[in-house]
């Protein structure tokens, strides 16, 4: 059963500049872990874009609750390339509440615009 739909988009470019203005923002966004590519390498500003926009999504299919925080629901990547989403503390918390046993993760970057789409299933 679909508990949840959340859907968001971010302007790259736009998200980028609010990095630059404002650099204490990634620690506050990401894990170290989101910020590494499987190579060891940090990612760029797309893919972040959209790891923030499935973080918005996140919120979104909980019914957008005050008080999650951003470091509780952390996008990984499965060997296979495919995004996945762990929860942890206030995310995982509204989840349970919920009953959200399973997360689906989409992520894409194009023409200058970061999306994600996440599905909470029960």
């Amino acid at each position: 059963m679909i508990i949840g739909v959340g859907i968001d988009v971010a302007e790259i470019d736009r998200f980028g500049e609010s990095l630059l203005r404002t650099p204490q923002m990634v620690e506050r966004l990401f894990s170290e872990r989101e910020l590494l590519l499987p190579s060891g390498e940090r990612r760029g500003t797309a893919s972040l874009a959209a790891r923030f926009a499935a973080k918005e999504a996140v919120a979104k299919a909980l019914g957008a609750p005050g008080g999650l925080r951003w470091l509780d629901a952390e996008v990984y990547v499965e060997e296979s390339g495919q995004p996945r989403l762990r929860v942890l503390g206030t995310v995982a918390a509204r989840a349970a509440e919920l009953g959200v046993r399973h997360w689906h993760v989409s992520l894409s970057h194009d023409a200058g615009v970061a999306s994600a789409v996440v599905i909470a299933e029960g």
